[in-house]
């Protein structure tokens, strides 16, 4: 007679079905499931590490692919063309430190190359608690306090500057006070 190739379960020399191993004491039913899921999540922590650490490239530090440094805006042609027909653009969010700063990208003059400015989107005279909206289409702002403001009456956005490569592309650095900076002008 054929026997089968797997056997459902094994049986033991009394003919009775094995049983899979059972923890005896409530101290071992206790702590292996504890255990057994820390190390589930333990794995799982490990494989996000390695997962960050691989998008890193193996860098420790910051990375332009986790948080970047600059903003691509586009063409400064454009751009110009936008600002002057809209007045400046709102960035809502754009510090990469705490995410709650907005800025506003201003341009004046006839040069799209040239008179790019940033101003955090609150009054020179007031903190960033104090946001600011724009009247549509116009260089005005209102701030919290109802008061009407000129774009030029914003505080000036020390450490984050537009960049102009080429002569043709916008960009905003985020890099924060004191980091280097490249502007190449064609």
């Amino acid at each position: 007679m054929d026997q089968p190739l797997l056997a459902p379960r094994q049986e033991r020399a009394t003919g009775r079905p094995a049983r899979a191993p059972r923890l005896r004491t409530p101290l071992a039913r206790a702590v292996v499931p504890v255990v057994g899921g820390i190390a589930v999540l333990g794995l799982i922590l490990l494989a996000t590490w390695g997962m960050a650490v691989l998008i890193a490239g193996g860098d420790a530090g910051s990375s332009d692919q986790l948080a970047p440094t600059e903003l691509q805006v586009g063409s400064v042609e454009r751009w110009s063309e936008a600002v002057a027909e809209t007045g400046p653009l709102l960035f809502p969010g754009l510090d990469t430190l705490t995410g709650e700063r907005s800025l506003v990208l201003d341009h004046t003059g006839n040069d799209p190359t040239l008179g790019w400015k940033l101003y955090w989107a609150y009054p020179r005279d007031r903190d960033e608690s104090c946001g600011v909206e724009q009247v549509r289409g116009t260089r005005t702002y209102v701030d919290c306090d109802g008061r009407e403001l000129d774009v030029a009456e914003l505080a000036p956005a020390a450490g984050v500057l537009p960049v102009v490569t080429n002569g043709e592309q916008l960009s905003i650095n985020l890099r924060g006070p004191g980091a280097p900076t490249t502007t190449t002008s064609g």
